[in-house]
């Protein structure tokens, strides 16, 4: 019997446009996403370097973009969070435990923030036990260590811990440490199609 739900964010909750971003980074001077780029990304996910260097890493691949455009640019992947999606959360919230775990960094947090709004980000928030940013904790997903940390920090049991995440190489590392899954499918599934999963 679940009684814990680990949600991821992007494409759970808040929709994203990747390919907003990528054109954003076209029109800069950036044809395609490379190694260089990936490698700044994921050292920016877990707070190994900061904002500034994360921009100015980005800036030296471009045609001398300024940091704003590069900034807004990299903004441009998040989309709307449409608000059935936390009433649903808040209605699960009275029933299991909910911890958000989520690979993220610092600029999108702080530019999801701003345009939601303090009233609707706290209600988010509030469904939670724990957010769990990988910026903020050093660690992201698929490592098994990010699992074992939530798990450990909460007591939870994996066979009784539900995960969902759109990236299956993410549910695929929960399944092996026994958690139970969802690989939900964008633009397929819904979170609030959670019930008529039959995993609950």
């Amino acid at each position: 019997m679940i009684n814990a739900i680990i949600f991821d964010f992007g494409d759970v909750f808040i929709n994203l446009d990747k390919q907003a971003t990528l054109d954003g980074l076209k029109n800069l001077g950036i044809p395609h996403w490379n190694e260089d780029l990936n490698q700044l990304n994921l050292q920016y996910e877990v707070g190994a370097i900061s904002g500034d260097d994360f921009l100015s890493g980005i800036q030296k691949h471009t045609n001398d973009a300024s940091i704003e455009d590069i900034r807004a640019a990299w903004n441009s992947i998040l989309a709307d969070f449409p608000l059935y999606r936390l009433e649903f959360l808040q209605m699960l919230s009275k029933k299991y435990r909910l911890f958000l775990l989520s690979n993220t960094d610092a600029i999108h947090i702080d530019t999801f923030e701003q345009k939601t709004g303090a009233s609707f980000y706290s209600d988010f928030y509030q469904c939670f036990e724990k957010v769990y940013f990988s910026f903020e904790i050093g660690m992201r997903k698929p490592n098994p260590d990010v699992y074992s940390f939530v798990l450990d920090q909460h007591g939870l049991q994996a066979k009784h811990t539900l995960f969902i995440d759109d990236k299956k190489e993410n549910t695929d590392a929960a399944s092996a440490l026994g958690l139970q899954i969802w690989n939900l499918q964008v633009g397929e599934e819904d979170v609030v199609h959670l019930f008529d999963k039959q995993i609950l």
